[in-house]
C-alpha cells in the first residue's frame, strides 16, 4: 500500500495532511509513504523530518503516482488528479459544498473521495473529527488578532494615572471556535458575552464565565447539533437583541455556518456603524460568505472607525499545531481502513466511511447531492 501526501496547492495554505508522527506510524503498518518536496515547510516540518520518519521526499506531482491513498487538506487540483490512478481513493477536506460542476468533475476523475468535512457527529467519531480540531484554532486565533488590531488593553488596569476599562467582547454563536474564542477572550481579561440560537449552550458559556444572551426561539437545533436556518420571524427578533446588545462592544466574534448554506448575515452595517471608533470585528464566516455583508476574503476593512477582519483559514495561520491535529484527524479514519496486514479495505456499513463518502466510480454518491443540482 502506497500512501501519498502532496504539497498543497491554494495560496496561502501552509498545512500538510501528514505530519512526521503519523508516517512513522503509516510505515509501522506496513504502508510506503511519499511525500511531496516542500509540502511541510509552512508547517516547519522538513523533507529531513519526513525523511527520518520513513517517508520517501518525492518532487512535483509525481509524488502521487501508483498511490492508493492521497491525503490532502483540500481538494486535488485538476493537474494533481491527472497524475492519479484509476480507483484511487482522496481522503482530507474535500469542500464537498463547494461549487456543483467542479464536483462532479472530480467525480469524474474516477478516484474514491472521502470529505472529511462530513464525519458524523458521533462520539467515536470525535477523534476524527477535521472541523471540531481546526476551528478550536480558529476561535483562540481570531482573539488573538482582534487584541492585536484593537489597539488597547483587553484587561481591566488601575494605575495611578487613572484605570483602564476591560474590553468588551462578545462572541456570536457557540461552537467549538466560540467556545474557544470565549475562553480566549476570558485568559486575557476582557469582559465577554456570547449569543446563540441553540439555548442549550448557555451552560457552556456561563461555565466560562461569560454572559449569555440569547432569545427564546423555538428548537434551533438540527438532530446533528448544528444551528438551523431560522424563520423570518426569528431572524428580526435575533437581529433586534444583537443590535442592542452590539453598539457597547469593543470586539464582536462571529463564527455562524450552517452546512450547504451561505452563512447567515448576523451585523448588518447599520450596526457596525452603531459601534464605537476603533471597535473591531472578526468574520470566521467569511469563507462561506461572512456574517457581515462588508466582510471582504482576507482583507481587513474599516467602515467608519470599525476594522471588519475576513481572515480565510484562520487555523492555518497556526499551520505548526493546524498540520499535526489535521494529520492525526486523518490517520484516525485511516485506521478503518487499513487492515493489519496494511491492505486496505473500504467497508460501507461503516457509518463513519459511508458518511464521508463523496464520489465513487465516476459519480457523487453522498446523499447531499441527491436531487440538487
Amino acid at each position: 500500500m502506497k500512501i501519498a501526501v502532496p504539497a498543497e496547492t491554494l495560496a496561502g495554505e501552509a498545512r500538510v495532511a501528514a505530519s512526521p508522527d503519523v508516517v512513522k506510524a503509516y510505515v509501522k503498518k506496513g504502508a510506503q509513504v511519499a511525500v511531496q518536496s516542500g509540502a511541510g515547510l509552512g508547517s516547519n516540518m522538513s523533507d529531513h523530518d519526513f525523511e527520518a520518519a520513513g517517508a520517501t521526499v518525492v518532487k512535483g506531482e509525481t509524488v502521487v503516482k501508483d498511490a492508493d491513498l492521497v491525503l490532502t487538506i483540500r481538494r486535488p487540483n485538476a493537474k494533481l488528479l491527472k497524475a492519479m490512478k484509476p480507483g484511487a481513493i482522496v481522503a482530507g477536506g474535500l469542500e464537498p459544498y463547494g461549487d456543483r460542476a467542479e464536483l462532479e468533475a472530480f467525480a469524474k476523475s474516477g478516484v474514491t473521495a472521502f470529505a472529511m468535512e462530513l464525519m458524523p457527529r458521533i462520539t467515536r467519531a470525535q477523534s476524527m473529527d477535521i472541523l471540531s480540531s481546526q476551528a478550536n484554532l480558529a476561535g483562540y486565533k481570531a482573539v488573538i488578532d482582534a487584541a492585536a488590531i484593537y489597539g488597547r488593553a483587553f484587561p481591566m488596569m488601575m494605575t495611578a494615572a487613572g484605570t483602564v476599562p476591560a474590553a468588551k467582547v462578545f462572541i456570536m454563536g457557540v461552537g467549538v471556535a466560540g467556545l474557544q474564542a470565549i475562553a480566549t477572550a476570558r485568559r486575557l481579561g476582557a469582559i465577554v458575552s456570547a449569543t446563540d440560537v441553540r439555548k442549550a449552550t448557555e451552560e457552556q458559556v456561563k461555565s466560562l464565565g461569560a454572559k449569555f444572551v440569547y432569545v427564546d426561539l423555538a428548537e434551533a437545533a438540527t438532530a446533528a447539533g448544528y444551528a438551523r436556518e431560522l424563520t423570518a420571524e426569528e431572524k428580526a427578533k435575533q437581529a433586534e437583541l444583537v443590535a442592542g446588545h452590539v453598539k457597547s462592544q469593543d470586539i464582536v466574534i462571529t463564527t455562524a455556518l450552517i452546512p450547504g448554506r451561505l452563512a447567515p448575515t448576523l451585523i448588518t452595517k447599520d450596526m457596525v456603524e452603531s459601534m464605537k471608533p476603533g471597535s473591531v470585528i472578526i468574520d470566521l464566516a467569511v469563507e462561506r460568505g461572512g456574517n457581515c455583508p462588508l466582510s471582504t476574503p482576507d482583507q481587513i476593512v474599516v467602515h467608519k472607525g470599525v476594522s471588519i477582519v475576513g481572515t480565510v483559514n484562520l487555523a492555518g495561520k497556526l499551520a505548526g499545531n493546524a498540520t499535526p491535529l489535521f494529520a492525526k484527524n486523518i490517520a484516525n479514519f485511516l485506521d478503518l481502513m487499513i487492515q493489519k496486514d496494511g491492505s486496505l479495505k473500504v467497508d460501507e456499513a461503516d457509518e463513519c466511511i459511508s458518511g464521508t463518502m463523496i464520489a465513487k466510480g465516476g459519480q457523487l454518491v453522498h446523499k447531499i447531492y441527491q436531487g440538487a443540482r
